[in-house]
């Protein structure tokens, strides 16, 4: 039987039809011819994630992303089918991400958990959110940015000061100033190096002075020292007490004088009385009249034959003179 062209290229077009398709299937991740257990995870968003990425656990790739598709229209979750190539035990309280990258695409990451109970082909994986690279970075560099701007800010600010100081007007201020100085400084040195100067001859005696202070020093740390031990000494002296003492002495002559300025005591009705004094000057000048009468008369108080005849002559009636008045006059 002969096979006619026609038949040759119809049947080598199906088997090229049907290793294109195989060949595609296996890029894509699936395989014909092995059947591989099928576990799900349902995601908020799936962005990056394509067909064929990888799927891993601790950094092993243990299968490939099946299949994505909306679990409504809706678009509530999309559910990912997952490909497992490798027989691994995956316990049900694991949870699976999708891990970002900054070059290559997305994949799927999934963190065991830790009971000894495993997921089963066609059960489905609890699933998180974590931030990916390109998010962590932008938040990481926005407040980077806004340092930077401020910093540029300043910087042209600053550029804008120095600028200004270019200006002829401030320029030439600058330039007045920095001669002013050089003169200024040109006229101090005249003046230190005239010794008839006013500065030059205070410059002179402050170097004596200093000198005669490095002299003295010792006389002044010996002085320093007295003066501390001085000061010791009234610091330990028992200051208060003396001056309670004082307060003490004082509040005594302050009531007696109190009582001496009031009638109840002798001395206050010595002071403040009238009669007293009028009485004791009576008394005073009686006894003048009997002193003076008993000079002159002795024998009328005395009767001594020595004497001679009693004294028949009157008493006197006042004192022959006022010895008291006389005695208290300065000479």
């Amino acid at each position: 039987m002969k096979i006619t062209n026609e038949t040759k290229i119809g049947a080598l077009t199906s088997v090229s039809i049907v290793l294109l398709i195989l060949g595609f299937n296996f890029l894509k991740g699936k395989d014909l011819f092995e059947h591989s257990k099928k576990i799900y995870a349902v995601f908020k968003s799936v962005e990056g994630l394509e067909l064929s990425n990888s799927v891993s656990i601790q950094g092993l790739q243990v299968g490939t992303v099946y299949g994505i598709q909306a679990t409504n229209k809706d678009l509530d979750g999309i559910l990912v089918t997952i490909s497992m190539k490798k027989d691994v035990n995956i316990p049900k309280n694991s949870v699976a991400y999708i891990s970002a990258g900054l070059i290559n695409s997305s994949n799927i990451i999934i963190q065991k958990g830790d009971v000894t109970d495993f997921i089963q082909d066609g059960d489905t994986l609890q699933t998180i959110t974590k931030g990916n690279i390109l998010a962590d970075m932008q938040g990481s560099l926005n407040p980077v940015m806004r340092t930077l701007t401020s910093t540029l800010g300043s910087l042209d600010s600053l550029i804008q000061i120095v600028g200004s100081l270019f200006n002829p007007g401030v320029k030439n201020n600058f330039t007045s100033i920095i001669g002013n100085l050089a003169r200024s400084s040109a006229s101090l040195q005249v003046l230190l190096n005239d010794r008839n100067s006013s500065l030059s001859r205070t410059m002179v005696h402050l170097d004596s002075f200093t000198n005669n202070l490095a002299s003295n020093n010792q006389r002044i740390t010996g002085t320093l020292d007295n003066l501390e031990k001085t000061t010791g000494k009234l610091a330990n002296a028992k200051i208060d007490e003396t001056l309670q003492s004082a307060q003490t002495a004082m509040n005594s002559l302050k009531e007696a004088i109190s009582k001496i300025n009031s009638r109840d005591g002798t001395m206050g009705l010595l002071l403040n009385d009238k009669k007293l004094y009028l009485n004791l000057e009576n008394t005073t000048r009686s006894l003048n009249i009997l002193l003076d009468d008993l000079r002159l008369h002795p024998k009328r108080y005395v009767n001594v034959s020595v004497f001679g005849k009693k004294d028949k002559s009157a008493p006197l009636t006042a004192p022959l003179n006022d010895t008291t008045a006389n005695r208290s006059k300065p000479n």
